[in-house]
């Protein structure tokens, strides 16, 4: 792998890293895979090739790691690929670019979001100070204005977003983007939509919590349970009332999966059960039905052994007939 050289020697050279990588590459960057783009920005100014295998070993990574760490910073564009090696990417340039969009002409839809644009602005403002220091990287300004028209979230809500994310400690784009996503996805765009959907989270996240305890799941519920469990709540309106119904009746059967709990509560649902009266009153219903069933069974079955007690009677006292004849 070639790297390119600088004039000075080692003893008076110094390796440069610009500010935006700071503040738009290193939250995200993980630990090795830093140091891998660390040392070759180091090595890049000396004319020399250096072999995977000697980077591995200078900087106690392994191999594996050393490929993965160069198709990360690939991928993200902190490198390039090159037919003989790898080439620093310049990120002050490449951050230029991307911000630059020509705009030759004021629409009259542009003239109409300037206030909301003013104000959007302030939001932004106090993004930038409240949560990057006031040192914000150029690319988020984009990314915020794109989620704004992407989501339509009002300022507040954007707000939020931030602080969510700051304080679980993820102030990282993808991180940021997929809790945008969830609340768009739950229709999310006012401080009052936010907060219904935050108090709905907490009683679903306590029904949760219930119904690992009532199922006996101690080490917590699977992806694909609590999938369920959203379901039940979000979609089909139901309540920890009726749920539990469904619940204990699983006594009833040796091994019960989530799978046989949601048939029950599924079927209730496409019946149109509503309240908890009414999921009573079914299986009340059901129960009976089921007893007119075994009743009649039994009255059928007892008929036809009446009967061919009765035939067989009817045979002996024809075959004597016969013999007395």
């Amino acid at each position: 792998m070639k790297l390119e050289q600088n004039e000075k020697s080692l003893l008076f050279s110094e390796t440069m890293i610009p500010d935006i990588f700071f503040s738009e590459y290193l939250s995200q960057i993980p630990g090795d895979y830093l140091k891998i783009y660390l040392y070759i920005s180091f090595l890049c100014k000396y004319n020399k090739d250096i072999k995977l295998n000697d980077l591995s070993k200078k900087l106690n990574i392994p191999l594996k790691l050393i490929n993965d760490g160069l198709k990360y910073l690939e991928e993200n564009g902190l490198i390039l690929k090159k037919s003989t090696g790898y080439m620093i990417v310049d990120l002050q340039e490449k951050t230029l670019h991307s911000l630059y969009t020509p705009n030759l002409t004021m629409t009259k839809e542009k003239v109409e979001q300037t206030s909301k644009n003013k104000s959007r602005a302030k939001a932004i403002e106090h993004i930038n100070n409240m949560y990057f220091q006031g040192i914000m990287g150029p690319s988020w300004y984009n990314d915020i204005d794109l989620w704004f028209k992407k989501y339509n979230f009002d300022e507040q809500v954007m707000i939020a977003l931030f602080d969510y994310c700051y304080n679980r400690s993820a102030m990282h784009k993808n991180y940021v983007q997929a809790v945008a996503e969830a609340w768009a996805s739950n229709k999310v765009k006012t401080w009052n939509d936010l907060d219904n959907y935050y108090a709905e989270q907490e009683n679903l996240n306590k029904y949760k919590k219930i119904i690992a305890k009532k199922l006996g799941k101690h080490s917590g519920l699977t992806q694909y349970e609590e999938a369920y469990i959203e379901n039940w709540v979000l979609n089909f309106g139901y309540d920890m009332n009726i749920i539990e119904i469904a619940l204990k009746r699983t006594t009833m059967k040796q091994n019960p999966t989530f799978e046989y709990i949601n048939n029950i509560i599924t079927d209730w649902h496409e019946r149109n059960l509503k309240t908890v009266s009414e999921v009573n009153a079914f299986i009340e219903q059901r129960k009976k039905q089921t007893k007119n069933l075994k009743d009649l069974k039994s009255s059928v079955s007892k008929t036809n052994y009446e009967q061919r007690k009765y035939d067989n009677l009817e045979f002996l006292y024809a075959n004597n007939i016969s013999k007395e004849e």
